[in-house]
């Protein structure tokens, strides 16, 4: 994390940072930057991130590039944001939870081990859902973080309802063959050292799609924003390289 994005967190308690947010992104007027997320206009982004990136954080809402990118594929290639249907996100975050809950056609439950924007405290090896309770499930950049992750997708399969889908997001190193996990590193610093990241737990590579396929799903893997070009990802802030994994779960839906 971005040591200024850090000492915010710290110092500026959860429930009042959209409203300090609101107030200092006023600076970043602008129209050379557009969140899909909570539709403002900017002239930059704020950078976040280790190492840091300089168009990252939204100045208003905080989004970063990748809740952007799940935000504008559930608008552009989905019917989620006009249908009647189930959802369950993993780990949320506060602009999205919050936009998903005012949809008037959707049942949301979210849930995370430690974060206080949870609606429910779950662990993903073990939810405590019923079988094919959901219609779709949001997990971004959170498989990274659990200590099995087949575990995990295994979990997420059960939780569907047939015929329903998945968003699974994880970062991927396009350089690497195959996943490199290493249960014998455990320390915060040695995993910042191998894995890039505190508390990440592995490094997905390009068997990403295959791993995801193994757990029963049909693998739809999206190339999103580079279909629709430089200038806009650049306008919203997103990495045109990042595709996204749609995870279908065999089956009819009922009715």
């Amino acid at each position: 994390m971005n040591p200024v994005r850090g000492l915010f967190r710290a110092l500026i308690p959860a429930r009042l940072r959209p409203v300090v947010r609101r107030w200092g992104s006023i600076a970043y007027r602008g129209r050379a930057r557009h969140c899909p997320c909570c539709e403002g206009w900017f002239r930059s982004f704020l950078p976040a991130g280790r190492p840091v990136r300089a168009q990252a954080a939204c100045p208003r809402c905080g989004v970063l590039e990748r809740h952007r990118l799940l935000w504008l594929y559930l608008a552009e290639r989905t019917e989620l944001l006009t249908a009647a249907a189930r959802v369950l996100v993993i780990a949320p975050e506060a602009q999205i939870q919050g936009r998903l809950r005012a949809l008037p056609r959707l049942s949301v439950l979210s849930g995370d081990l430690d974060s206080p924007l949870a609606m429910a405290r779950m662990d993903l090896l073990a939810l405590p859902c019923r079988d094919a309770g959901f219609d779709a499930v949001l997990c971004s950049h959170v498989l990274e973080h659990v200590a099995d992750a087949r575990a995990a997708l295994a979990e997420i399969h059960r939780v569907l309802a047939p015929g329903g889908w998945a968003i699974v997001q994880s970062p991927v190193d396009p350089a690497r063959a195959t996943t490199f996990e290493d249960p014998s590193v455990t320390s915060p610093e040695e995993r910042e050292r191998v894995f890039g990241q505190r508390d990440h737990v592995r490094i997905f590579g390009r068997d990403y799609e295959a791993l995801l396929a193994g757990a029963g799903f049909e693998v739809r893997v999206d190339g999103f924003a580079r279909e629709r070009g430089p200038a806009w990802s650049t306008l919203h802030g997103i990495d045109p390289a990042e595709d996204v994994y749609r995870c279908v779960k065999p089956g009819r839906r009922p009715g």
